[in-house]
């Protein structure tokens, strides 16, 4: 959580390459309850670039992480498999957040250590209800250990 006078905000990094899902998840964080600076990465390659800065202090530290599995130039799948195996970033929490409701991507997403697995729903009010959902579980359900950074 950064702090900006004494205020904490939330940090969360979308990894989402579809603009009009962007677009519903940044309405959906600005309605709910919780203080937030919302990153975005349009690509596995700029997530892990993202995260590559946060192992080096130039970028606030995710303290949640919503991956979409099907992402141009580096997979969804890649991205959470290099987070999770790195000792600097596995313990952020990620939420894949796919339009995938095939067997084989949940099962594959929870041996590469996804900690939920989420289908997006096409109905847009039930989209930003999941977000909602997403944002008060993570953020007040849920205790996350303090940032090293």
């Amino acid at each position: 959580m950064s702090d900006r006078n004494n205020v904490n905000y939330i940090e969360i990094l979308l990894v989402e390459d579809n603009p009009g899902d962007v677009v519903l998840t940044r309405r959906a964080l600005k309605a709910g309850k919780v203080l937030h600076n919302l990153h975005v990465a349009n690509d596995g390659e700029a997530a892990l670039a993202f995260l590559h800065d946060v192992e080096y202090e130039q970028t606030p530290r995710p303290d949640l992480i919503m991956l979409d599995l099907n992402l141009p130039k580096v997979s969804g799948r890649e991205v959470l498999e290099k987070i999770k195996s790195n000792d600097a970033l596995a313990s952020i929490p990620v939420v894949v957040l796919t339009t995938s409701k095939a067997e084989e991507d949940i099962l594959e997403a929870y041996e590469l250590h996804a900690n939920s697995f989420i289908t997006k729903p096409v109905d847009w009010q039930q989209f930003m209800n999941v977000i909602r959902f997403i944002e008060d579980y993570w953020f007040t359900v849920v205790k996350l250990p303090k940032r090293t950074h």
